[in-house]
């Protein structure tokens, strides 16, 4: 599997609890291009379902995770 590509945009969501990660990536989604990438930086465990599933249910790209520092980096293309 390959990693996914480098984000343009980083949401750090260390140290927040869910459903605040996703909120956050969201926000920052809503506010960016067709196709950038984001990644949204959590330590909190739901993360690893709660991205993946907001990614399907609003046609966003969900491009895989990877560690980063204290926590892992989730990584999406914006829809469009």
């Amino acid at each position: 599997m390959t990693a996914p590509p480098p984000a343009a945009v980083t949401v750090d969501a260390l140290g927040r609890r869910c459903p605040l990660p996703v909120i956050d990536l969201a926000r920052a989604a809503a506010g960016a291009a067709p196709g950038t990438v984001l990644e949204v930086l959590a330590d909190d465990a739901a993360a690893r379902h709660d991205v993946p599933a907001w990614c399907a249910m609003r046609g966003h790209a969900y491009l895989g995770e990877r560690p980063a520092g204290a926590g892992t980096a989730y990584v999406v293309r914006t829809a469009g």
